[in-house]
């Protein structure tokens, strides 16, 4: 059942769900950061620099615009209590 989770969503979003296009291009871009300083003195400082890439990601795809789903077809998704898998397990 959760192997196939995506098929509640509508089928417009199923490529998209499929895809990790966008989580391994953010991984690819800590990588390199991370090559650049080479050595880290303590987890403080790895913390600070994932999350600094992670905020610059963030404010980058905010200012322009990007969304992986329109807001039209995301009001298209089903509510929570609609699923059959949740159905059958509140029975």
């Amino acid at each position: 059942e959760d192997v196939l989770a995506f098929r509640h969503f509508p089928k417009d979003h199923w490529r998209k769900i499929w895809s990790t296009n966008l989580l391994e291009r953010v991984n690819e871009e800590i990588k390199r950061r991370t090559r650049v300083v080479g050595i880290f003195p303590n987890d403080a400082s790895i913390t600070r620099l994932v999350g600094a890439v992670l905020l610059e990601q963030h404010e980058h795809w905010q200012l322009e615009g990007r969304r992986m789903f329109s807001a039209e077809s995301m009001a298209t998704i089903p509510e929570l209590g609609d699923t059959p898998s949740l159905q059958a397990l509140s029975a």
